[in-house]
């Protein structure tokens, strides 16, 4: 990683500089071009403007001694050249026909017949070959005859002391960008190799494996993922102690209600009990093992999601009353209270609503001490339904697993009759199917309220 990592960083680093470069020098050279050739148009006409009297001769400029006379002061006019910032002048001098002799132009300048013409005219010519900018002006001698200036000089960006400094500053650059992204690589890749070695540690059964836990201020993708993986570590560790707890819990509702059994069809083959009394006490054991496994089955079909719901509009506050009623008759010890003010219309499955209201109530049966009390009211667009008992509460370490599979709080209740920890996580499944949701907390009493919702119609 941290190789690709400074690969990509150098890389980036270098195109980057390379871009730049190349612009700074693509630009300067056409602002060099352009700075060169309004200069020499400048310089041009100034110079055809100014020498149209020095080339005044004596002679006519048509016999020998007078063009003797003119190329002598026009040697001296291009010695003008070592003092201004020119580094050639030619003028041209037009014949008896107008004509003019372009052998005596610089190599890299080329005037076409259109150029001539705009220059008879009174304009100037400017153009750049081989990185060498031109400029030609015309004008008249006294005598009359025409001549026209041409000026070169090379284009120069002045960029050779920039270059060699930007060559140095992208040295620099790159071997900065290298340190930063080894440094950068080391940091991403060693939590990333941490969070690799506890998921294979953590794969293999190592469950107590967690990575070290990042500051909490830091809230990158990073720390994230390390974040991710303790919580994941904590899920899978208290689920495999919960499944533990499970078997065992299971294992002992199994073993009393078997141990009841034979112990009493035993006796009854032995005639130590009187049958009627044993057959009493194999049925309710019997039952106790029905439930529970029908528990089992019934959580299974609702995690895979291998049932199905009639759902029909029903009044939530009458299936309330019929829970407490049905529960008044299981329980002696408890008083069943059930508290509504009107008909609460949703829409759910009568019997698995039957279903959850009985959980509800039955588990808070077992921890209250006298009353246990059941409400429901409309909230907004929810119907919501409580079931509060006056019983020690629910820990707070327990309240964001009351309704997890497996799940048994470390308060015992009094009365064990189904503690395998299934009858509230049957209740969240049900809710949940039927568009709802569950929630447990604390009762105004001190106890324990646990409570669910679901849409009103």
């Amino acid at each position: 990683m941290t190789r690709r990592l400074a690969l990509v960083i150098v890389g980036v680093v270098v195109a980057t500089l390379l871009l730049a470069g190349v612009g700074t020098l693509l630009l300067g050279a056409a602002r060099a071009r352009i700075t060169t050739e309004n200069e020499l148009r400048a310089q041009t006409t100034e110079l055809a403007s100014s020498i149209a009297e020095f080339l005044e001769v004596d002679a006519d400029v048509d016999t020998p001694e007078g063009q003797r006379q003119l190329r002598a002061r026009v040697r001296v006019l291009q010695r003008l050249q070592t003092v201004l910032p020119i580094d050639e002048v030619v003028v041209l001098i037009a014949d008896r026909q107008g004509q003019f002799d372009t052998s005596e132009l610089p190599a890299t300048v080329t005037l076409s017949p259109t150029d001539f013409a705009t220059l008879q005219a009174g304009g100037t010519v400017t153009g750049t070959e081989q990185r060498v900018s031109f400029a030609a002006a015309s004008s008249s001698a006294p005598t009359g005859r025409a001549f026209v200036v041409v000026a070169t000089r090379r284009i120069d960006a002045g960029l050779g002391a920039a270059v060699r400094l930007f060559l140095w500053a992208a040295a620099a650059t790159i071997v900065l960008g290298l340190g930063a992204a080894v440094l950068l690589g080391r940091r991403l890749a060693r939590p990333v190799r941490e969070a690799a070695d506890a998921a294979q540690r953590i794969a293999a059964g190592e469950l107590s494996t967690r990575v070290p836990e990042p500051p909490a201020t830091d809230r990158d993708e990073l720390a994230e993922l390390q974040r991710s993986i303790n919580h994941m570590a904590d899920s899978l560790e208290r689920g495999r102690v919960l499944e533990q707890q499970f078997l065992l819990s299971v294992s002992h509702d199994l073993r009393t209600p078997l141990t009841s059994i034979r112990g009493y069809a035993e006796g009854i083959h032995d005639g130590h009990v009187e049958p009627a009394r044993g057959a009493a006490v194999i049925r309710q054991e019997a039952q106790r093992l029905e439930r529970l496994v029908s528990d089992l089955l019934l959580l299974a079909k609702l995690q895979s999601r291998s049932f199905t719901l009639d759902v029909v509009e029903l009044d939530l506050s009458a299936a309330v009353h019929t829970a407490a009623e049905g529960a008044a008759g299981a329980t002696t010890d408890v008083v069943v209270h059930a508290i509504t003010s009107g008909p609460v219309p949703v829409r759910a499955d009568p019997d698995r609503l039957a279903q959850v209201l009985a959980n509800l109530v039955e588990n808070g049966a077992k921890y209250a001490r006298a009353n246990v009390f059941v409400s429901c009211r409309v909230e907004g667009a929810r119907a919501v339904c409580t079931v509060d008992d006056d019983g020690p509460g629910i820990a707070d370490a327990d309240l964001s697993h009351v309704f997890e599979r497996l799940y048994t709080a470390r308060q015992r209740p009094d009365r064990t009759e189904n503690p395998s920890g299934l009858g509230l996580a049957i209740v969240r499944e049900l809710v949940t199917a039927m568009g709802g949701d569950v929630a447990a907390g604390a009762a105004p009493n001190g106890g324990a309220r646990l409570s669910f919702w679901l849409p009103v119609v």
